[in-house]
């Protein structure tokens, strides 16, 4: 039927309709955005690793003699210095005794010669031979003191002691493993790191390690040294970073997994609810604020890494934008825009749309 012939109701209908539609596509669409902030951050490398005490030492003796005194108790923390073990000793006490006698007469002869050598009236071939009885003496006198110093078991360092091995009484040999000392002030966590990531290996990068013994826990820590070699095998390269362990938490040998922290930097980063993906490109509505009303632009940025939440942008928005997060496969690029609240992230939808359910109210 040709457009002239049709009633005259019948062209009011569509006149009223075409209206409404372009009401409708006029419309300022009602959106959540979120800011384009600057933040810090880093690639994850994730890893196994074996945790160490900064010290730690089998306790044994250097002598084969029986135990007399034992100075600490299962778990004890002990100082550098402190005497843990002591063992049978009587014999060396008396040979003592007898030495410190022999040094201090060799000391008076000497002495009592010193002079009359120096007036003429005693040969200096007497006097050495009160010199050469003297450092005799020092020297037996010494070694006699060293071989007490071995019956007593002294702590190398300070730290913890483990678990005794002995009792008051038994016979200890050279080997025997009285306890164990671990100074668990520092621990070392020992891991192998992938070699492809030799590059972005250095000291002082940071790292989070997390056990299952301790789920709620994060332990923050940073590399101290890394291996001089690659394993021809795994490929791989042992790195050590230290974690402090002022709580007394971690235990040696505890397994833990960590993150490393690698190429550390400033990065502009949106919430991830913005991106609209399409095949292998990626794009968010950048809200114009340049005229009045704002409006939609479509944009295509690159993305870099993703964290909870989050995602890196790389190329394609400036720190300070905003970017629709909420409500953007209703909105069409240059479609003015009624912007609800700006979502800084974590924040409730119901909290973010309370301004919309307010101003309905009013």
């Amino acid at each position: 039927m040709p457009f002239k012939q049709l009633p005259f109701h019948m062209l009011v209908i569509c006149f009223l309709l075409g209206c409404a539609t372009v009401a409708v596509a006029q419309k300022p669409a009602e959106v959540i955005v979120g800011e384009a902030r600057i933040e810090q951050l880093y690639d994850r490398v994730e890893v196994l690793g074996t945790l160490r005490a900064n010290e730690s030492v089998d306790i044994t003796a250097t002598v084969t003699d029986t135990v007399t005194v034992i100075h600490f108790e299962d778990g004890q923390r002990v100082n550098r210095g402190d005497i843990l073990i002591e063992m049978t000793s009587e014999e060396e006490h008396a040979q003592l005794e007898e030495e410190l006698s022999t040094f201090s007469e060799a000391e008076k002869q000497y002495n009592r010669l010193t002079p009359l050598v120096a007036r003429g009236a005693a040969s200096k071939s007497l006097l050495d031979e009160r010199e050469r009885e003297l450092s005799t003496a020092k020297a037996r006198l010494r070694a006699i003191e060293s071989r007490l110093q071995d019956r007593l078991i002294l702590a190398p360092f300070s730290g913890v002691v483990g678990l005794k091995n002995i009792s008051v009484g038994a016979l200890v040999e050279p080997g025997d493993v009285i306890t164990t000392l671990d100074d668990d002030t520092i621990m070392k966590l020992d891991f192998t790191v992938p070699a492809i990531h030799l590059a972005a290996l250095e000291r002082g990068i940071p790292i989070k390690a997390r056990s299952s013994a301790y789920t709620s826990r994060e332990f923050e820590g940073t590399i101290n040294s890394i291996g001089s070699r690659i394993d021809s095998v795994t490929r791989s390269i042992t790195v050590r970073a230290l974690i402090d362990n002022q709580e007394r938490l971690l235990k040696p040998g505890l397994l833990m997994t960590a993150e490393l922290l690698k190429n550390m930097r400033d990065a502009i980063v949106i919430q991830e609810e913005a991106l609209i993906p399409s095949g292998k490109t990626n794009f968010v509505l950048v809200v114009d604020a340049s005229v009045l009303p704002q409006k939609a632009v479509r944009r295509e940025v690159q993305i870099g890494v993703r964290r909870c939440g989050e995602v890196e942008i790389v190329q394609g928005l400036k720190a300070g934008e905003l970017v629709i997060t909420h409500g953007a496969m209703r909105v069409r690029p240059g479609q003015e825009l009624t912007i609800l609240s700006v979502d800084s992230g974590g924040q409730p939808l119901e909290n973010l749309l309370s301004g919309k359910k307010e101003g309905a109210a009013q």
